[in-house]
């Protein structure tokens, strides 16, 4: 069986990641301290709220370095909305340095007449790396979930897995490079189809000496 460890640092959104992860087969333990994460098969950061609160609580309960490291080694990742933002250096959001994973920032949507901000509800995604294992199975261009204000903007544009679209505004929907994967939507609460993504990053899991290569 997959074990997978969900990180809990007292930003919500436990409980439909949970849910969505067992669904896909994993043993799920939520995780509040930092010892052992190299000893599962994947690594799951969910999370709402602000960026700075979020880095806090997260450097507060030790995560930074073990999560670091277990990367480094290779074991795949998932990061789910702020989980995705603080991958990056710097946000607009806040003064908190992120984790610096990814280079670039966290940038705010801009205003727009007759555009509703944050960007909430079903949008279509634009696969950019439609080849990346957390695509498998899933159409060209599928509805998922979005609850946001903010969005990433990373140096590279090869980090970039999908994007989408709010009014004029394209921007990062998803990264990925190796084992490591985030979204600024949540597939756990995208229907089938973000489902199936979460079923694909498990099998990512199971699979990862094959599939993980950087």
């Amino acid at each position: 069986m997959v074990r997978i460890a969900l990180i809990d640092y007292d930003t919500g959104n436990l409980h439909s990641a949970c849910r969505g992860l067992e669904f896909a087969g994993a043993i799920v333990d939520i995780v509040t301290q930092p010892d052992h994460l190299d000893g599962y098969d994947g690594l799951v950061l969910p999370g709402d709220g602000a960026f700075d609160p979020a880095i806090q609580h997260l450097r507060s309960q030790g995560f930074e370095q073990p999560l670091k490291t277990a990367i480094a080694q290779g074991i795949p990742f998932l990061g789910i909305c702020i989980g995705l933002q603080l991958l990056m250096e710097w946000s607009e959001e806040g003064e908190e340095p992120g984790l610096g994973l990814v280079a670039g920032g966290v940038k705010r949507l801009q205003p727009e007449a007759g555009v509703r901000i944050p960007h909430m509800g079903w949008n279509h995604l634009h696969l950019t790396q439609p080849d990346t294992p957390l695509w498998q199975g899933i159409p060209e261009d599928p509805w998922v979930y979005f609850v946001h204000s903010y969005y990433v903007q990373p140096e590279d544009p090869s980090w970039i897995a999908a994007t989408v679209t709010h009014g004029s505004q394209t921007m990062t929907a998803a990264i990925g490079r190796g084992c490591l994967m985030a979204t600024q939507f949540h597939p756990e609460k995208s229907g089938t189809w973000g489902l199936q993504m979460v079923k694909n990053f498990v099998q990512m899991a199971a699979e990862k000496n094959k599939l993980c290569s950087t």
